[in-house]
């Protein structure tokens, strides 16, 4: 399902059918529930925010999870987990490469 030379896998809320996954908040919720895994493990207080390895967000107005491959390495049961939640739920997956946003432009003087 992902090519080893991606860095990461975006979870589309998109089913295969083209409809919008529901519920709304699924992307926070998967990322939630995936917060304790992450760098050196979990730490007090580590489940009040998103793991850097699952991350929520929208792309193009669709709800996306940003997986990075680093979570397969660290915690092969966790990445089994957000891949099989895609394919149970018959979610868009697309193997991409998340990239800064470029700075913004310097104003240009009259």
């Amino acid at each position: 399902m992902a090519s080893p030379s991606t860095q990461e896998v975006f979870i589309q809320g998109i089913t295969h059918s083209g409809k919008t996954f529901r519920p709304s908040d699924w992307a926070e919720r998967l990322a939630g529930v995936m917060g304790q895994f992450r760098p050196g493990g979990a730490q007090p207080g580590s489940h009040l925010s998103y793991s850097p390895w699952c991350v929520p967000t929208v792309i193009h107005g669709v709800k996306c999870v940003i997986v990075n491959r680093a979570l397969r390495d660290h915690e092969p049961m966790a990445w089994d987990f957000v891949m099989n939640f895609a394919r149970d739920n018959d979610l868009q997956v697309a193997e991409a490469c998340l990239l800064p946003d470029p700075p913004p432009a310097a104003a240009k003087r009259p």
